[in-house]
């Protein structure tokens, strides 16, 4: 019961902060990732080690600055779903500015978005329902509360162009979407567990990655289309790139080696914004310690 009341509590005050000029709201952003940076150790420790092995050239003073920064910019982008969520229309689309290969998402061919793990990914997916006249879908872990479960379904789906699958939907049902010309929005730049994984190079070290993007891709017929989110001071561009050719190939392992080394490509431009805190090593192959 507490839990709950906690809850729509938290909601009510996202939806007064949704009201704050942007950089108000980015300053606060700011004040509480640099007390999440100092407070929450275990995570800054994660989001260290994962600096150190990614970019073995670095600093420490370098290592530090960008892990705070992306402690900084997690806050922000948290912060601005109160906008994204419970801001006006007008003032979602003045805030997310499409730019790139837009014709990529134009007609009706089957197409999957692979949007990795910037922070800003809910403003991308939220730029491509608002302004992209076609019906996304994607795939939805339920949280286990349900108030918060509510609030963000609501949120990912308040402008009516984006249908989220559960996990217990099955493949079928997504791969029919996919090819009856619902582009499938696909993140799978995460450590989901060796299970359903394959180990492949992410900035030199071998790394659990699903080959999902492959696999649906080929499955639905699909093209790959790159989406990158980018924050910025006045919002967030979402820049949409053209789609990979070749890709996906007969050789599952090579197609998702090539995602983790195109996604080192796009990290490189902005450092600070993906999501390091993630455990993206936590699985090893057989045989190599842990890193955390």
């Amino acid at each position: 019961m507490l839990s709950r009341v906690l809850s729509k509590f938290a909601i009510r005050v996202m939806r007064l902060l949704g009201c704050l000029p942007l950089a108000w709201l980015r300053a606060l952003g700011w004040l509480l990732g640099g007390v999440l940076y100092g407070l929450v150790a275990p995570r800054r420790r994660v989001a260290q080690t994962n600096l150190r092995l990614c970019f073995p050239d670095w600093s420490e003073d370098q290592i530090r600055s960008v892990a705070r920064s992306t402690f900084v910019h997690f806050a922000q982008a948290w912060l601005d779903r109160a906008w994204l969520w419970h801001g006006s229309p007008e003032v979602v689309l003045e805030r997310l500015r499409l730019l790139g290969a837009v014709d990529e998402l134009q007609g009706g061919q089957p197409v999957l978005v692979f949007l990795p793990h910037f922070v800003g990914l809910d403003a991308a997916g939220m730029a491509l329902s608002q302004q992209v006249p076609r019906q996304f879908t994607s795939i939805y872990t339920n949280q286990s509360n349900k108030v918060i479960d509510a609030w963000i379904l609501a949120g990912r789906q308040r402008f009516g162009n984006t249908q989220l699958f559960g996990r217990v939907d099955g493949v079928k049902s997504i791969v029919a979407a996919l090819r009856a010309g619902d582009p499938l929005v696909l993140l799978p730049d995460m450590n989901f567990g060796p299970e359903e994984s394959v180990f492949v190079p992410f900035y030199g070290v071998s790394a659990a990655t699903v080959p999902s993007l492959s696999r649906f891709a080929r499955m639905g017929r699909a093209k790959v289309v790159p989406v990158i989110a980018r924050m910025t001071r006045h919002g967030y561009e979402i820049e949409i790139k053209p789609h990979w050719e070749r890709f996906p190939s007969s050789d599952l392992m090579a197609d998702t080696a090539l995602m983790n080394q195109r996604l080192q490509s796009y990290i490189d431009t902005m450092p600070d914004q993906y999501f390091w805190v993630h455990k993206r090593f936590k699985d090893r192959p057989p045989g190599l310690p842990s890193v955390y």
